[in-house]
């Protein structure tokens, strides 16, 4: 899960923000949680907010023992920062990763098997897509992690997916929260 920016368009502290009895990552935090894998990495880097909070929210619902923490030195430089850094962590073994961004907390947790399904048949990636909108997570093949490794500056995934044509599999979901994150306070209050 991707943790590490600013939320310079919120005022700071987004992902710690009040969000229905909780905080804001606490809704990506059960999607990651809900998914089919063995552990939650989260990757750190502009507020120290983040690993308290989620560290609770993984107490309180028993997964403490899946929760990972791995900190973005070099946040500042963008999306890609924290995306080498938490491909770089996993283990030797991983045969896969979903990319959960902290800031999307209404993904539906149906779509995850769904996703994981079309990689264990053969995809080198799989994103749902919402009204032929493409959203989140993205679950990449470890053949990818290369490509992830190599990004630099202010850009996420898209050149790696982008590549990919036909290997890149679209599941359509009817659940907009593939599309749901949050830039502004305002966001909060329409959600």
């Amino acid at each position: 899960m991707l943790a590490a920016g600013s939320g310079s368009r919120f005022g700071g502290a987004k992902l710690t923000a009040p969000w229905r009895g909780g905080s804001l990552i606490d809704g990506a935090l059960a999607a990651a949680f809900a998914a089919p894998v063995r552990s939650v990495t989260v990757v750190t880097g502009a507020d120290p907010g983040v690993e308290p909070a989620a560290r609770a929210f993984a107490e309180a619902h028993g997964e403490s023992a899946r929760l990972r923490f791995v900190h973005a030195p070099d946040y500042a430089e963008g999306m890609a920062a924290p995306l080498r850094t938490g491909v770089a962590s996993l283990p030797d073994d991983t045969t896969g990763a979903f990319v959960f961004l902290g800031d999307m907390p209404l993904i539906p947790p149906a779509i995850l098997p769904r996703l994981a399904d079309a990689l264990a048949a053969g995809a080198e990636a799989a994103a749902p897509v919402f009204q032929g909108q493409r959203g989140h997570p993205v679950l990449f093949s470890a053949t990818l992690f290369p490509g992830l490794a190599a990004l630099k500056g202010d850009e996420g995934a898209r050149r790696v997916l982008g590549a990919l044509g036909d290997r890149l599999v679209i599941v359509d979901t009817g659940d907009d929260g593939v599309l749901v994150d949050i830039d502004r306070p305002s966001d909060l209050a329409a959600r």
